[in-house]
This record gives C-alpha cells, structure tokens and sequence, in this order.
C-alpha cells in the first residue's frame, strides 16, 4: 500500500464493523487519525493504527458528514502531517527567564 495521506478515503477494520473514513492526519508512520462514524456520537476523529487502514475507492454515503467534520476542526499542532518532509520546527517563545526588575536605588 502506498503511503496515506490528509483527505484519502480509507476502510478501518478495529475488530468490529469495518468503518468508512478519511484520513484526516499522519502523525507519525505508525498512526493516523481518521474521521469516521461512530453509531452513538455520530462523526468523530478515532486514532488508528496503519495496518488497520485499508485504501477504499469510492465515495460512500457518510462521507459528506466526515467531510464537514474535517473542515470544522483546527489543523494539528506543531505541524504535524508535514513529518519527514522538510517541517519547519516552530519557535520557542520566551526561551529565557526575565532579568531582575532593579527598584531604581
């Protein structure tokens, strides 16, 4: 299977019901977050592991819900989807301690 990646449709098989979903981040090469849909709380991001994840190609019918879902939730932090590609670390803010305030004696 080639490598996954952000928006690829994709079946997850977790040891019930195979769930239709897609990906919506690639932490690392291990794991991936992926919307699907959950019977009782509806479309909610699940992380999986890889080699639960098979690539699917047609468009199912809940994937219009996935799809809203993944365009209402901020991108992840510390730019993540980007690992191994050249990423840009972000800077550290306040790296250092204030200095001593003197009282002006």
């Amino acid at each position: 299977m080639d490598a996954l990646r952000a928006g690829q449709l994709v079946t997850v098989a977790t040891g019930g019901p195979e769930l239709d979903g897609i990906v919506f981040d690639v932490p690392s090469p291990q794991k991936l977050v992926v919307a699907v849909v959950d019977a009782q709380r509806g479309p909610v991001l699940r992380t999986v592991a890889v080699d639960t994840v098979s690539e699917r190609e047609e468009a199912g019918p809940r994937d219009a819900a996935l799809q809203g879902l993944i365009r209402r939730t901020p991108p992840a932090a510390r730019g993540a989807g980007a690992a191994g590609k050249g990423a840009v670390q972000a800077r550290r803010g306040h790296v250092r301690g204030a200095a001593h305030r003197s009282t002006g004696r």
